[in-house]
């Protein structure tokens, strides 16, 4: 009989984290500040609690999971692994894919496996609120989560064009507790001048960033932090469970390694949480083919700039060297929205700057077709951003066919679709287009940044 699912009882859930920070060929280059000197710690203090500060900057390989983050957890992870063999079937391919099945959460994503613990460490801290942003809804919903089980406020920016596509989202948080307000808003300075510029703006990542950020450092009483929902170190950290939890369950079906590893990528979140335990492999000698995949709208690791840029639009976090589009991008109204994001997480970046990952970019009616085709034979719908891993695991898995070799792919299902039906409607409509960014796009954004400082490109040249 094949197996088609592997699960993991409760106490073998992973009790640490990897930090793939300690085991990167090249460092990643540091945070800046206004100045262009290296942030300090203290500096990051308005906007985050000292104890996520500390595992942001953490070189350690392995991180314990405090005991009560893992009672959060236990909610819903270990999370199962599953064998797509219907789409195999469907595809002729000698191939086997495996994926890992985020879908499962409250929320429906993977964003609670951070959401719950910086919720946590906050709480310890002594926050009370919490501000962020987000964008097709899966981060401000897990947050939102994430709150009401520790008992903390929640308050979303969510991008503009998604609050408007996807209303559903805005009444998850709200039924979490959470405050919802669409991106850029009459709230903030920030905001407040972008719509000046624009009233009619779609809003972007960029914008719903700094108007949660300005909320956080302007609250006199000082027990509003913000959080960020991927991009930083410790996001990434958390996320790893993915994978951590994916390596125990091929090791109970004998598989040493998978040959591909793929997982959508906005900021890097789920991506890193499947990828880096795998890239710690790669790192030590395995041959694995890790790809992460983004839409080819919003081209930041196939087509951006490695450069240091801000995380946000107006300019108030730090400054990150990672591939961009400018900060000022705002990318085209896709529906995947939680990849319309300018930049990337710099460890991921520096990956690929290091050869580990090798990014592609997918047009949005592929992926679509991908979901499609994915529906109808393994049952889920999935969010539009997992779409891009599907349409992936495709690829790889019509190339294995056209090589005749018996490959194990593995992918991260990152979220389901059931509050995106009205982007499935459009595309079954025939109302969905591609969005190529033009290059005048990149042209805009090596002008914006020609004044910011240059990261160093650092990498053995191993891979």
């Amino acid at each position: 009989m094949t197996i088609t699912k592997v699960f993991l009882n409760e106490d073998e859930i992973p009790r640490r984290w990897y930090n793939i920070a300690a085991d990167l060929p090249s460092p990643i280059q540091p945070p800046l500040g206004p100045d262009g000197n290296p942030l300090t710690p203290e500096a990051l203090s308005k906007i985050f609690p000292m104890n996520i500060i500390e595992q942001e900057a953490s070189q350690e390989r392995w991180v314990d999971i405090p005991e009560g983050i893992l009672e959060l957890l236990y909610r819903w992870r270990p999370a199962p692994l599953r064998r797509a063999v219907n789409l195999e079937k469907a595809l002729g391919t000698p191939a086997k894919i495996y994926y890992k099945d985020e879908s499962l959460s409250p929320p429906g994503s993977h964003k609670p496996n951070t959401a719950v613990a910086q919720a946590w460490y906050n709480k310890q801290f002594g926050t009370k609120t919490i501000t962020t942003e987000t964008g097709a809804g899966q981060w401000g919903s897990a947050l939102s989560f994430a709150c009401s089980l520790v008992g903390l406020e929640c308050k979303v920016f969510m991008v503009r064009i998604s609050f408007d596509q996807k209303p559903f989202r805005k009444i998850m948080m709200q039924t979490w507790g959470g405050k919802c307000i669409a991106s850029p808003s009459n709230e903030t300075e920030a905001g407040r001048r972008f719509l000046a510029k624009d009233p009619n703006t779609p809003g972007s990542l960029g914008m719903a960033i700094s108007e949660a950020v300005e909320a956080a450092v302007t609250d006199p009483s000082g027990t509003t932090k913000y959080s960020l929902g991927s991009v930083l170190n410790h996001v990434m950290l958390h996320q790893t469970i993915i994978g951590l939890e994916a390596k125990a369950q091929l090791d109970k079906l004998g598989i040493k390694k998978p040959d591909v590893v793929i997982g959508c990528a906005g900021g890097g979140s789920n991506f890193a949480g499947l990828a880096f335990p795998f890239a710690y492999d790669k790192i030590n000698g395995d041959d694995i083919e890790i790809i992460p995949v983004e839409p080819t709208s919003c081209p930041t690791m196939t087509r951006g700039i490695y450069a240091y840029d801000f995380g946000d639009t107006a300019g108030m976090t730090p400054l990150l060297a990672m591939h961009t589009l400018g900060h000022s991008f705002v990318p085209p109204p896709i529906h995947a929205g939680g990849l319309r994001y300018h930049g990337m997480a710099p460890l991921v970046c520096q990956g690929i700057v290091e050869g580990l990952m090798a990014p592609r970019a997918i047009g949005q009616i592929e992926c679509y077709e991908a979901a499609v085709q994915w529906a109808r034979t393994e049952g889920l719908i999935v969010a539009p951003e997992s779409s891009h891993a599907v349409a992936a695991a495709i690829q790889e898995a019509n190339k294995a066919k056209e090589e005749g070799k018996e490959k194990v792919i593995l992918f991260n299902l990152s979220g389901h679709g059931a509050m995106d039906l009205s982007a499935y409607d459009r595309y079954l409509s025939g109302e969905l287009q591609d969005h190529a960014l033009p290059q005048e796009e990149i042209d805009r954004a090596e002008s914006e940044l020609k004044d910011l400082p240059k990261p160093e490109v650092k990498k053995t040249g191993k891979w």
